[in-house]
């Protein structure tokens, strides 16, 4: 008796077996600001950037928070970060917003009313 089998597979196994079905998963979804959430940071960053406070801006798109980051230099850390975290929607709410020394400044259900803390708009004095 002979040790290999003989059918030229060289002990491999058949094809069927080498070519079986191979899955990718999709990567993980990402939190994305939507559209609205978006045009209303970009309204408030554009004002700030014309009265010349900020300069810069990065969006991060993680799998459990979008954070837009603003900079007042590009070399700097951020001096605010805007986050939605949807599973604090329920609880806390999902926006935040978050100083350079990492306090939170304030959090809530509405992005609007969460901006506000750093949405300076003239005053009648």
């Amino acid at each position: 008796m002979a040790l290999g089998s003989g059918d030229g597979s060289g002990g491999l196994g058949s094809e069927d077996s080498q070519a079986s079905e191979r899955s990718f998963s999709a990567p993980p979804a990402a939190v994305t600001f939507n559209r609205l959430e978006l045009n209303r940071i970009l309204n408030l960053y554009g004002r700030m950037v014309a009265d010349g406070e900020w300069r810069d801006y990065a969006i991060d798109f993680l799998r459990d928070r979008a954070v837009f980051s603003i900079f007042r230099r590009s070399s700097e850390v951020p001096i605010y970060r805007i986050e939605k975290d949807p599973r604090l929607a329920r609880k806390q709410g999902a926006y935040s917003v978050i100083s350079a020394s990492g306090q939170i400044l304030r959090r809530g259900h509405e992005l609007e009313r969460v901006l506000l803390v750093i949405d300076r708009k003239l005053a009648l004095v």
